[in-house]
């Protein structure tokens, strides 16, 4: 354990997806990670995708194998929180529900370290609600990395309301460590920078299929030859999932009114079950594998 601005142990809740790709990024860069998901059985499946991502980085020539057994190493599962009464830094990564994101804080805020910051990886919940399930609102930040974190550079820094400047530029300076270019924000805002230009961005591009202008891989064809992107914005969709991106739009809609209207067509494309790529289909079709 350390005091002051010195973080050495990283405490990571929840181990899904984004959990296991924040530790293995946690991990790589050297920092001792503690992982806790609601049992044990979870937290080990949590680490065997740490394992998998390792392994992929490996194939990849990204890290060297030895990187890997040294980045196991630095990783202590837990299923109980006084399991973290160690850590300089937490990130809490369950998923999108403002009541569970709470309790978590809440259960958090009782015995993490008087130094220790709560980051939430939250994409749009408001940071100022979650911090004030704490003691700590001044000690509470939000960082949201962008999936795949092993592969995206990018993390947006959000303070809440009583955020202090210290908590920012820790966090920042953590973010950096990490490997990771942080942009802050200086207000938070719903949707932040990325997904508030995504949004819209998406929407316009539904708006073209429903007129008739152009099919969907003309669409990503352009965006991707004529803007640079790496995906079109219907190869986005159908990666991060189709109820997804329609929640999104309705959080949005609920915040921002009128330019933020779920189309029409994405509603009825998760009436029809066309999620995306967990499903098989989406904006386009994909065969088993």
């Amino acid at each position: 354990m350390s005091h002051g601005n010195e973080i050495k142990t990283i405490g990571v809740i929840g181990a899904g997806f984004m959990g296991a790709e924040l530790a293995y990024v946690a991990t790589v860069s050297g920092f001792n990670v503690l992982m806790k998901d609601a049992n044990m059985e979870l937290a080990e499946k949590g680490k065997q995708k740490i394992e998998y991502i390792y392994n992929k980085q490996i194939s990849k020539g990204r890290v060297e194998k030895e990187q890997m057994e040294k980045g196991l190493t630095l990783i202590k599962l837990v299923d109980t929180y006084e399991g973290l009464k160690d850590v300089d830094f937490v990130i809490e990564a369950v998923s999108e529900d403002i009541k569970l994101k709470a309790k978590v804080h809440q259960d958090l805020d009782k015995v993490c370290p008087e130094h220790c910051i709560i980051a939430s990886n939250t994409s749009n919940i408001s940071i100022t609600k979650l911090a004030a399930a704490t003691h700590r609102p001044d000690r509470f930040i939000g960082m949201h990395f962008f999936s795949p974190a092993r592969v995206m550079k990018l993390v947006e820094v959000i303070p809440g309301m009583e955020t202090s400047d210290k908590t920012m530029s820790i966090t920042l300076e953590l973010a950096g460590k990490m490997g990771k270019e942080p942009v802050k924000l200086k207000n938070e805002c719903v949707g932040f920078i990325v997904n508030r230009l995504l949004q819209i961005f998406e929407d316009e591009a539904i708006a073209l299929v429903e007129e008739g202008v152009a099919s969907v891989e003309d669409i990503d064809k352009a965006v991707k030859l004529g803007l640079g992107h790496p995906m079109g914005p219907f190869e986005l969709m159908d990666f991060t999932g189709m109820q997804l991106q329609l929640d999104s739009s309705e959080i949005m809609f609920a915040e921002y009114g009128e330019r933020y209207i779920p189309r029409p067509l994405l509603r009825r494309m998760v009436s029809a079950g066309r999620f995306g790529i967990k499903a098989g289909k989406g904006w386009y079709d994909y065969p088993e594998k």
